[in-house]
């Protein structure tokens, strides 16, 4: 398989290439040339199959040969070493629970499928890749634990300084080894902007060579395509007109769902859930996208300006706007509204959402007003302990921390703050080959 840039002005590339560099010398994202679906007959008997065959069946014509089917299996099992329940909230509402990873958000799924990707395709490689990423919370702290300890991978972090919460910050800040953490004082663009600027510096790329493991790497996005297929797998017999419903920020998450359905999965529709950011939910009524400066909320894995990956869902559609706006909707809700479908969901159900998932209900509930035949799930995305403050002040209930969280609430914050790109240009080129 062939990748190509979506700035149309680099060369293609290997999936091999397209992990190790990240982005193309264009800035653009990667996008696979080919997208063959599956058999009829895969849908038709997936209950048949585990979780970890049907991920091979969906990723392996993306990855092969530069991974050989062996190792893909391998990987994909370290991978999918967890469950994805999926919990009826009422008739026409469920939600997928993507939180029981070792980070407890639906970023492990990508996370620990390109660390090992990147680890084989580095085995017999003498110099160390720095693996750049910037986050909004979950991403940094599931790609610490991926890669943490992955022989000749350096992992630095770029979060914004006081919007994550406390437990994301110590998953991201407290691990060590091979992890380094940078606090900017910005948002989360500002931090996705400096790796963006890092990736065209000469002056870096000259002498370190970088990747990124924010979704917009290959090997980060594609695999969030495998918890759809697995949770069809689990609701195909017993509900029609499945639609998703996915907590966006970025919009890498939803775009794999999107790739999924390319793939053959029967899914009639998705809902892109925004918070206050919400430049899609502008986009499908206006056609007009403009991109802005990110306000801080309680959902703050979504808070995001300029979602890199609306540009590859643009591709996925071939830039018709009315062939995406006729499977995408997107609505958007304010902290207030969050709030109350926190409480909603608690007191009704007896359920514990964190504030993403009930922006995903908040979704279903909005979509379902004009189409109460379907079938609506949302995605619980992260844990609700890690937003711990926000979910015991709306349901006024104390809540005990799960195992994975509990290992990391009381570890010491070790990060280096920083304000500008001359300042983390400083610090990768001061830190070249070192541990941090």
């Amino acid at each position: 398989m062939k990748y190509y840039s979506l700035n149309r002005k680099a060369l293609e590339v290997s999936f091999k290439e397209a992990v190790i560099k990240g982005l193309a010398e264009d800035k653009g994202l990667y996008f696979p040339e080919n997208i063959t679906p599956l058999p009829t007959s895969f849908f038709e008997n997936i209950d048949a199959l585990s979780d970890v065959e049907i991920a091979f069946e969906a990723i392996k014509q993306f990855v092969t040969p530069e991974i050989p089917e062996p190792i893909l299996k391998k990987i994909l099992e370290e991978t999918l070493c967890f469950d994805f329940p999926i919990v009826d909230i009422h008739k026409n509402i469920s939600t997928l629970e993507l939180f029981h990873g070792p980070t407890m958000a639906f970023k492990d799924v990508g996370a620990r499928f390109m660390a090992r990707c990147l680890g084989y395709f580095n085995q017999d490689n003498t110099n160390e890749v720095t693996v750049l990423v910037a986050t909004s919370g979950d991403t940094g702290a599931a790609v610490a634990n991926g890669f943490l300890g992955v022989k000749d991978v350096k992992v630095v972090i770029l979060y914004p300084s006081n919007k994550v919460s406390d437990i994301q910050e110590k998953q991201i800040t407290s691990l060590g080894q091979n992890i380094s953490a940078l606090e900017v004082l910005g948002t989360f663009d500002d931090c996705q902007a400096m790796v963006k600027n890092a990736f065209l510096d000469k002056d870096i790329i000259q002498k370190i060579q970088l990747t990124s493991a924010n979704s917009i790497n290959v090997a980060r996005w594609l695999p969030q395509m495998f918890y759809f297929f697995i949770a069809y797998k689990k609701l195909y017999k017993t509900h029609k007109d499945i639609v998703f419903s996915v907590p966006s920020g970025n919009f890498g998450n939803v775009c794999a769902g999107m790739m999924a359905q390319q793939l053959g999965l029967p899914v009639r529709h998705f809902i892109a859930a925004n918070n206050d950011n919400n430049v899609v939910t502008k986009y499908l009524k206006t056609q007009l996208y403009t991109p802005v400066k990110s306000v801080q909320t309680i959902s703050n894995a979504m808070d995001v300006g300029d979602p890199s990956n609306f540009i590859r869902i643009q591709e996925i559609y071939k830039n018709k706007f009315d062939n995406l706006q006729n499977n995408l909707s997107s609505f958007s809700f304010n902290n207030t509204q969050t709030r109350a479908a926190m409480l909603e969901i608690y007191t009704n159900n007896g359920y514990v959402a964190d504030p993403h998932g009930a922006v995903g209900y908040l979704g279903c509930k909005a979509y379902l007003e004009k189409n109460p035949k379907a079938h609506c799930v949302f995605l619980e995305t992260a844990h609700p302990t890690k937003f711990l403050e926000v979910v015991e002040d709306v349901i006024n209930t104390k809540q005990t921390l799960p195992e994975q969280i509990q290992a990391v609430i009381d570890n010491k914050k070790v990060a280096t703050t920083i304000s500008n790109y001359s300042e983390l240009k400083t610090f990768l080129l001061l830190h070249k080959g070192t541990q941090v």
